[in-house]
């Protein structure tokens, strides 16, 4: 059953892309509809190749779509813009710049005086815990305290939106499992809408509201599984069996995925 967003902070509305590939035509997306609630968490997972990232940069304005149209609070996107910070997987810091420079540094693009720059950075660096590296730089850090630097920065210039593409996916075990509950505590003090991209099944139901599943060939929605576990979510969340059967159903949708069955090639895959 399909029900509507009345008032959706993103939505994708029958979007394809399509791109040229050796002469012939690769369906990225085909026919996606999607809307996502102010302040809601929602990650997508599928197999390679299903369009999570293409869906992803279109939202964020670094592609256009072939057909269809994103909207971000009723307006169609047309390029980039500072109501969405974006988050990869390659962390992408300033190397020569502080921890607290490079939180600084989308402030100071934005003519933000010099103290209100430092007091902004200063929040957001205690807030992902990273105070005692201030004034490292990003070479003295692990993997994961430059993610926390790069999610310290993206909050910083105050972004509705946040757009995670696998930002947790180079990490290690444990250290992924620290960083998705530093998120969790990030997102319930300061409420953003957040599209999250991964490929683990455990992270997905993990973190969101709700967990789109995607298959390939052509990129469309096949699945939308509501998570109703409370918040926050703790190791006890995480070893409970309303957990367990929420994984096994998500993971049941990306790895057996069977032609023409759930929501269909032309989806209009929302919920409230």
């Amino acid at each position: 059953m399909t029900v509507t967003i009345a008032d959706p902070k993103i939505s994708v509305q029958d979007v394809s892309k399509i791109f040229p590939l050796k002469g012939e035509e690769f369906v990225a997306l085909d026919h996606v509809s999607l809307d996502i609630a102010d302040n809601e968490f929602v990650t997508v997972v599928g197999p390679s190749g299903c369009g999570k990232s293409t869906m992803m940069n279109i939202l964020a304005g670094l592609e256009t779509p072939t057909e269809g149209r994103a909207l971000v609070a009723g307006k169609g996107v047309t390029g980039p813009g500072p109501d969405r910070g974006m988050i990869f997987q390659q962390y992408a810091l300033f190397p020569w710049l502080t921890v607290r420079q490079n939180v600084e540094f989308g402030l100071k693009v934005a003519k933000m005086s010099a103290k209100e720059r430092r007091e902004k950075a200063d929040y957001f660096i205690r807030m992902v815990g990273l105070e005692q590296f201030a004034d490292a730089l990003p070479k003295m850090l692990s993997g994961g305290m430059k993610q926390r630097c790069a999610i310290a920065r993206a909050y910083a210039v105050n972004p509705s939106i946040l757009l995670m593409d696998e930002p947790f996916g180079a990490l290690d075990a444990l250290t992924r499992v620290k960083l998705q509950e530093q998120l969790l505590e990030t997102w319930s003090q300061e409420k953003r809408t957040v599209m999250f991209i991964t490929h683990d099944v455990d992270e997905a139901v993990f973190l969101a509201n709700r967990v789109v599943v995607m298959a390939a060939r052509p990129g469309r929605i096949y699945d939308v599984i509501d998570v109703n576990l409370p918040y926050p979510r703790t190791e006890e969340v995480r070893l409970s069996p309303e957990f367990a059967d929420l994984r096994n159903r998500v993971w049941h949708s990306v790895y057996h995925q069977e032609p023409d069955l759930r929501v269909g090639p032309t989806p209009s895959a929302t919920t409230a």
